[in-house]
């Protein structure tokens, strides 16, 4: 796999996935929204540790800075 992620990307990915995680632990979201919400989590930490997303090689885009 090729990084396709820039920093700023990873960054906020994480910093939702946190941010859902916390509402979820003071129960402000509950039910079905939670868990979709917590999965989309899971998969922005997983895709900002390895800098790939999948859905950035569909539609063209690369953040990553290109090295010389």
């Amino acid at each position: 796999m090729k990084k396709n992620m820039g920093g700023a990307d990873r960054t906020i990915r994480i910093i939702l996935a946190l941010g859902v995680g916390a509402l979820y632990y003071f129960n402000v979201i509950t039910g079905t929204l939670a868990y979709v919400l917590l999965a989309l989590a899971v998969i922005f930490v997983l895709t900002s540790f390895v800098s790939f997303c999948p859905l950035y090689t569909l539609f063209g885009i690369n953040t990553c800075k290109v090295k010389n």
